[in-house]
């Protein structure tokens, strides 16, 4: 009953976000619901060349996303980007200090994803927003609300903002400023074979988010389920942060996807 249950709260999820895959693709590739190259940016104003610093240090960055994500890259510091984006900071700090407390979290509704599975970050969903966020973007309504686990309980560190699949760069950059932030989605990903289902947690796995298959040809060679794109357009916030390039972190939501 519980597995079931979550793997509903997971189909709600992705078809929010404009893409539900079968039940029997979620119920075979466990911990999947954990979920649930940069170049230069110079500045178009000379005079603004001092303050642009920490975004011009985030922008000559380069990092490997790796065959199975894939992360918008940063464009040009436009006129009221650094604006834009100070004010989805403000909003996204006053959403989440709500829940420093966890239980608060849950007793609003929020549902955590594989709270079993040993997790850098977990992710507590709501679901309401993520449908909302499928039509609009609301910064006072992550999808999710992001936590690390201290002892007994989770630590709050950060909100994730979604989009559909399919949307537009012009539309997440019209959500959160492509020069400030950068949007992932997961790509390339084999789901297992039902009987391997535990495949996509191994060490060596084939299957899943960190999987040693990324084509279609491979995959339907191992007996998998090829999916080009799992969820939509996901963006990381960390709003406690006080660098610009932290509140951001690209690596941060990288790293905290993939290990």
């Amino acid at each position: 009953m519980r597995t079931a249950t979550r793997t509903l709260g997971f189909l709600l999820l992705a078809c929010a976000l404009g893409q539900a895959q079968s039940s029997s693709d979620m119920q075979n590739m466990p911990g999947m619901a954990n979920m649930p190259g940069m170049k230069d940016a110079p500045s178009t104003n000379a005079a603004a060349d001092e303050n642009d610093a920490p975004m011009q240090a985030m922008s000559t960055r380069h990092m490997d996303m790796g065959p199975h994500m894939k992360m918008t890259a940063l464009r040009p510091i436009q006129p009221g980007d650094q604006e834009k984006a100070a004010k989805i900071v403000v909003a996204a700090r006053q959403a989440a200090e709500k829940y420093t407390d966890y239980k608060v979290a849950l007793a609003d509704g929020y549902k955590i994803f594989h709270p079993e599975v040993p997790q850098k970050q977990y992710h507590f969903t709501n679901y309401m927003y993520a449908f909302e966020a499928a039509r609009a973007f609301n910064p006072d309504h992550p999808t999710s609300l992001l936590y690390e686990k201290q002892g007994d309980g989770y630590k709050l560190v950060g909100v994730m903002y979604t989009a559909r699949k399919g949307t537009s760069e012009e539309e997440l950059n019209n959500r959160v400023p492509l020069s400030i932030a950068q949007w992932h989605e997961h790509v390339n990903i084999c789901l297992p074979p039902a009987d391997k289902g535990q495949d996509a947690l191994t060490p060596k796995q084939q299957f899943g988010f960190r999987g040693s298959i990324t084509t279609q040809e491979a995959c339907d060679a191992a007996g998998g389920r090829f999916r080009p794109q799992i969820f939509g357009w996901m963006v990381h916030v960390y709003p406690f942060e006080q660098k610009p390039e932290d509140v951001w972190s690209a690596e941060r939501q990288h790293d905290e996807h993939m290990d």
